[in-house]
């Protein structure tokens, strides 16, 4: 039997990200939506890590998923707080570069039995869809002058 905290959840827009704005110098990014689908995604990263280590009683594999898969978010939300254009599109960076290692994580476990193929496929598909907009952030800022 593998894994399975709760049900995954499949993100959807929100009212409020809309609102939530960025600004760097003169960059500006509508970033309510990443922050939100990062903090959400932290959260499942979290229950499921719990389940693993305390159902399971892995703990090396969860581990490192739960340091990735919670720093996508945190680094995104420390780019709002960045001291120049440069240092902004480095925090997004480092998300991004975190978000890779989550869906590597994520394989293995869900290749060594540790996750069912529905929790897998959730967060494998949550976690790709943030690095699709860390991607887009990333370039937008990169070509921004």
């Amino acid at each position: 039997m593998c894994a399975s905290a709760r049900d995954i959840v499949a993100y959807g827009n929100s009212d409020i990200a809309s609102k939530m704005q960025i600004k760097v110098g003169n960059f500006e990014m509508d970033d309510g939506k990443l922050i939100i689908k990062a903090k959400l995604f932290a959260k499942d990263i979290v229950f499921l890590t719990r389940d693993i280590r305390e159902n399971r009683h892995e703990y090396v594999m969860s581990n490192q998923l739960l340091r990735s898969g919670t720093s996508i978010g945190a680094n995104i939300f420390e780019s709002k707080y960045a001291q120049s254009k440069m240092d902004f599109i480095s925090k997004l960076e480092i998300a991004l570069k975190e978000s890779y290692e989550s869906e590597y994580w994520l394989d293995l476990l869900f290749e060594t039995d540790y996750l069912e193929e529905s929790t897998y496929r959730a967060l494998k598909n949550n976690c790709g869809a943030i690095r699709k907009m860390l991607i887009s952030s990333c370039t937008t800022a990169k070509n921004n002058n």
